[in-house]
Formats: structure tokens, sequence, C-alpha cells
């Protein structure tokens, strides 16, 4: 089991105030790391994901910050540099979804949902990924999505967003594999979280999208644990470029 420990580590991980990126923030402390958590609205104490961490004896920091804003992440990206020098694990999982037909999805909703899930993920890897660099030793993980692959509906920022995670994970993959730095993504199938509530509370999708799933049930957070210790620990050394897919079978039908 030493090869999935992380005791030593310290993990950031974006978007962890619920859903997903709770439950990867709360796995990776299980297995010994120290968290930093980021998010819009996270509290700076007292926060579920602080008590879980804690729980398990690890150490927790805590930031807000707005991914749509580039100002506001560029000053984040400061301050976490200052104040914790060494990050061996990111876990880029903060997301947004905006729902609107293709043909009248606003140039609002399209720039929010990019700068979000996309141009926020490249700077923070790339401005994190080259401190790993120079150390020789890294781990970044992408939250990415069945629409990395599909191209959904009604959800066309979005779609583009993820597809660009995906080619983002094989992109610095390529350059950074031989220097030390795994850079691999999770990709979610249907799961129980605020981005599917939309989903769940329609009954005719609701009823298509489990008629499809072979596991014959929706994603919780918790299915994610494993996999994030998994692409954060030892155990995942050579494996680069992959986009994990998480889906109860989904994409295998």
């Amino acid at each position: 089991m030493s090869l999935f420990s992380l005791a030593g580590r310290t993990a950031l991980v974006t978007g962890c105030k619920r859903g997903i990126g709770l439950a990867m923030a709360e796995a990776l402390a299980e297995a010994g790391a120290d968290i930093i958590g980021v998010s819009a609205t996270l509290e700076p104490s007292g926060s579920e994901v602080e008590k879980r961490v804690r729980a398990q004896g690890r150490s927790f920091r805590g930031y807000a910050c707005d991914f749509s804003d580039r100002t506001a992440l560029r000053a984040f990206i400061a301050r976490l540099r200052a104040e914790v020098p060494v990050i061996d694990i990111l876990v880029n999982n903060a997301g947004t979804i905006l729902r609107q037909p293709a043909a009248e999805h606003s140039d609002e909703y399209w720039d929010k949902v990019i700068e979000t899930n996309l141009s926020a993920q490249f700077l923070l890897s790339r401005e994190l990924g080259r401190d790993m660099l120079a150390r020789g030793r890294g781990k970044i993980i992408f939250t990415a999505s069945l629409l990395s692959f599909q191209g959904g509906i009604n959800v066309p920022g979005y779609a583009a967003s993820k597809g660009g995670v995906g080619q983002l994970t094989k992109a610095l993959a390529n350059e950074w594999a031989g220097r030390g730095v795994n850079v691999n993504a999770i990709a979610p199938g249907y799961i129980s979280t605020d981005n599917t509530e939309a989903l769940r509370k329609d009954p005719a999708r609701a009823a298509a999208i489990l008629g499809r799933i072979p596991a014959g049930r929706w994603g919780e957070p918790a299915d994610f644990k494993g996999p994030v210790v998994f692409l954060a620990s030892a155990a995942s050394d050579y494996v680069h470029g992959e986009v994990l897919t998480v889906d109860g079978g989904w994409m295998g039908r």
C-alpha cells in the first residue's frame, strides 16, 4: 500500500467546497496529504472540506477565488506561492456549466465557462507546473467530462471547454512526462451533483440516462476517491496523458 501513500505531500484541490472536489480532497487527506483548498465561495474557516481534512489528522488551508476572473486568479497564484512554496499535487476540479441552446447561447455564458473551465486551468497548471518541473516531480489531475468525448445538448460552452481539457491533458503530458511530472485527467460520467440537478429533475432525460448506464445507477462523489489517489500517487508513475473515465460503463455502451 505504500505505492498509494501521499504522506509528506501537499495537494491543491480547486472546486473543493462540495461534490466531487470535496470527495477528492477528503480522499487525498485519507492517503496522507495536507490539503490546500480553493473555491469561489469557500469559507475562510469552518468549511465542510476543512472539517473532513482535519478529521484525518492533516492540515488544511482554504482560499476563495473566482476562476472566471483572471485578475483574481493571478492574485491567488501569487499569494499561494508566497504562503505555500511547494505544491506536489494539483487537482484542477473547479468548473461551471451554463445551459442554453446554441442558437441563443450568449457571449457572457460562453466566456464565463471557457475562462473558468479551460483558461484558468491552463494558467494554474502552467504556473505550478513550472515549479514542479524545476523540482523534477509533480502530479497534475484535471477533471474532464463525458463531454470531452461527446457533444451534449444545450451546453456548447461546457462541451468545448471539456474537450479542451482532454486535449490540454495530452499536450502537457507530451511535454512534461520525461521531466518527472505526470498529467492526467478523470472524466466523470453522470454523477449526483449540483451540475446534474437539472437532468435528474427531468423525468424523461433522467430515465434515458439511467437506462444507458451499465452499472444501473448514477455515480456518487465517493466514486472518485480511488481514482484521484491512484493518479496522485506513485502507483501511477508510468501513466501519462490518460483521460480515465469513471462513468459506470457509459462510454463502453
